[in-house]
């Protein structure tokens, strides 16, 4: 019989750090039946003062030979019955480990200062990684909250590693304390064991592992696609040859009083990916914050350089926005993957902006996700930003949540 990829994931709210590892370690080793090979740990920030405990507790119950991970202002994972929770603002610890045969890991860190100019060739971004291009890796990047500089990785990623896939997120601290930290225990390679306060903390699979992706950003277009025919940086400075700000009070006039009142505190811009598209659908758009306007010149600042040609569209985010997106989206991809059973884990990375907060009510993104893809180990953590593609390039997003769904490619792909 075929050595089999597997995938295990457990969710402890043990209030004791001790305890808490214990019972995860426990659990996700006896849902395998070979050993592990990767190992992801999230950790709440409800644990703060104890992140230093965290590798050698874990090292004390269980050997595998790459374990990374981060803290978060919440986690996400699956509970002894079988249920993925998502444990916001109070003591949680979340473990998968997984068998990958076949598939060669490899562990990175950077800091931004280490970064190539965006001009320079992909040997410089291969040579700092270190992990060769072929056969295509997929990475898994988690960045500690004031890391700069991850725009141009991601980049420099796009561009060295063509067709690979990245997703990930920015470590969250939750509250007011500030506190965030990257986690690394590596056989292989000279990386520094142990916990990293700064930087971007990087895993790199090659090999026979597939990971595909659902990027929630939350938002339903309003009004018409626009064309930007003058702008400079990441100013708009002429939509469709008029003023901006002229275009947007025509567009929130034609909406409902509730999405008008919408609009004052959570409306945004979608630029289009694909320029050529003939129509434009949610999902085709990347979505951006608006900065701020110039009343006298009627420009819009986005958050984002804008160019002209580009077509955009104005967005409105709120929790019936954001809930239509994903299951449109999960949709999507439940009618596309006709391989959907060879699905055998995900992780997810959603904004501490979505959660409870948002939809009023705990788990709803995670629920909806596992009513399209059931039955597979869910684990993951609430982000200060998650990394994700939207139309082949990989973007750091706001109030998103990033599905990485990982399957073996199988015989013959």
């Amino acid at each position: 019989m075929a050595d089999k990829m597997q995938w295990a994931n457990a969710l402890s709210t043990r209030p004791s750090l001790e305890a808490a590892v214990t019972d995860v370690v426990e659990r996700a080793v006896s849902s395998l039946t070979a050993p592990a090979d990767l190992g992801l740990v999230f950790i709440s920030s409800a644990f703060a003062s104890e992140y230093s405990r965290l590798l050698p507790l874990l090292a004390e119950k269980l050997s595998v030979p790459v374990l990374i991970g981060c803290s978060g202002g919440g986690v996400i994972g699956t509970t002894i019955d079988g249920q993925t929770q998502e444990m916001e603002a109070e003591a949680a610890l979340s473990l998968t480990l997984a068998h990958l045969p076949g598939v060669d890991l490899q562990v990175f860190h950077v800091m931004s200062e280490e970064l190539p100019d965006l001009d320079s060739p992909p040997n410089a971004w291969i040579d700092l990684i270190g992990v060769p291009p072929s056969p295509t890796p997929h990475f898994i990047l988690l960045c500690s909250s004031f890391s700069s500089g991850i725009n141009d990785l991601l980049q420099g990623l796009d561009f060295a590693y063509p067709g690979s896939v990245t997703v990930g997120g920015h470590a969250s601290a939750g509250g007011m304390s500030g506190r965030t930290a990257l986690f690394c225990n590596y056989a292989g390679g000279e990386l520094p064991q142990g916990l990293y306060r700064e930087g971007t903390l990087g895993l790199a699979l090659s090999g026979n592992i597939a990971l595909e992706t659902i990027v929630a950003q939350g938002c339903r277009p309003i009004g018409e696609p626009l064309q930007v025919t003058k702008a400079e940086r990441n100013i708009i400075l002429e939509l469709d040859e008029q003023v901006p700000l002229v275009v947007l009070r025509e567009v929130i006039a034609n909406l409902s009083e509730k999405e008008r009142m919408l609009a004052q505190h959570s409306l945004f811009v979608g630029v289009a990916m694909d320029g050529f598209k003939p129509t434009l659908q949610q999902g085709d758009f990347l979505i951006r914050g608006i900065l701020g306007v110039d009343p006298s010149a009627g420009a819009i600042a986005i958050g984002d350089r804008v160019r002209p040609g580009q077509r955009l569209q104005f967005h409105l985010r709120d929790a019936e926005a954001s809930a239509e997106d994903l299951e449109l989206l999960l949709q999507q991809y439940h009618n596309h993957e006709d391989t959907e059973a060879s699905a055998i884990g995900a992780l997810m990375f959603s904004c501490v902006g979505r959660g409870e907060g948002l939809y009023g009510k705990p788990n709803f993104d995670s629920e909806l996700f596992r009513r399209y893809i059931k039955d597979i180990p869910v684990g993951g953590f609430f982000c200060n930003g998650e990394i994700g593609p939207v139309s082949g390039s990989t973007f750091l997003h706001g109030y998103t949540s990033v599905f990485g769904i990982c399957k073996a490619l199988g015989d013959g792909e």
